[in-house]
């Protein structure tokens, strides 16, 4: 008896927990601290190991609390679609009370938590939350200017962690942050090419032109080009103390060669495989286009 109450326990905690990671989506939540941590990194004069755990806390907290404002407001119409039906707001099993709860005690503990590392971190991470949950999520179904405005909360992280490490902002997490910027149009453009059936179920507008068409893949080709450009601008010594070798940066280069190989692909084929292929090399390019640039900076 005993033990299938212990069994039915831990199978309740484990959904939980499930329901948890899902809905503060733990996979991009963990990606965007990668980014800042990568950030203050390269900010940082010296490694110290309690900033570090406080940016990781607080940067969880901060984008957990923003997907799950998001799903919230989104309840009604992540229902419609294929992707995001299951969610645990729309399956029913979080109350909206409760994700609301989640949501706002998420928030205060990320903005206490980068508090105490500056204020400055504090304020880009307020920013953030504020303009993916109040401006961003709205305008999904409105314009496809949402992707737009969606990148920059989207491109505060990176340069996040170098505002962490000194408590300034200059061309050095400029820089990181523009590098950010531009590579989220061809990801996004990517996977929204891909789900485009499913987001018009759910009435969003992800596409520039709204068609899986030439158009859309020629902005997607520009936009990863000005990627490309700035990701190894830091290699001509105009970024102050934001430096890239010229070894690092020709790695950097050959990365986004790759990515827009795939976005002429795409727009050659215009097919869903090309846009799947694009959008996985854009994960690549993101995950270790930062580790190139810590690794540099220690070797």
């Amino acid at each position: 008896m005993k033990t299938a109450v212990s069994t039915a326990k831990s199978t309740s905690w484990a959904l939980v927990y499930a329901d948890f990671k899902e809905i503060t989506k733990a996979r991009l939540s963990i990606s965007v601290v990668f980014s800042a941590i990568a950030g203050y990194l390269l900010g940082a004069p010296e490694i110290q190991l309690y900033p570090i755990l406080l940016l990781a806390f607080g940067g969880y907290c901060m984008v957990g609390a923003s997907n799950t404002y998001n799903q919230i407001i989104e309840k009604d119409l992540d229902a419609l679609m294929n992707r995001t039906k299951n969610r645990p707001i729309p399956a029913g099993r979080v109350s909206v009370n409760r994700a609301l709860v989640i949501a706002v005690l998420l928030t205060i503990l990320g903005m206490v938590s980068l508090y105490f590392l500056n204020p400055k971190t504090a304020m880009f991470g307020a920013i953030s939350i504020f303009l993916y949950t109040s401006a961003y999520t709205p305008l999904k179904t409105i314009t496809p200017l949402s992707v737009f405005v969606g990148a920059i909360p989207g491109a505060i992280p990176f340069m996040l962690g170098w505002v962490a490490a000194t408590n300034e902002f200059g061309i050095e997490p400029g820089t990181l942050f523009m590098i950010q910027f531009f590579w989220q149009f061809p990801h996004f453009w990517a996977l929204g090419w891909m789900l485009d059936d499913d987001y018009k179920r759910g009435g969003f507008k992800m596409l520039p032109t709204g068609k899986k068409d030439r158009s859309t893949a020629l902005q997607i080709i520009m936009y990863t080009v000005w990627m490309i450009l700035i990701s190894i601008i830091p290699a001509f010594g105009i970024t102050g103390s934001l430096q890239l070798s010229i070894p690092a940066a020709v790695i950097v280069f050959v990365m986004g060669l790759i990515m827009l190989l795939y976005a002429f692909k795409l727009y050659e084929k215009k097919d869903n495989q090309s846009a799947r292929k694009l959008m996985l090399a854009s994960v690549t390019y993101i995950s270790v286009m930062p580790i190139v640039y810590v690794v540099d900076k220690f070797l």
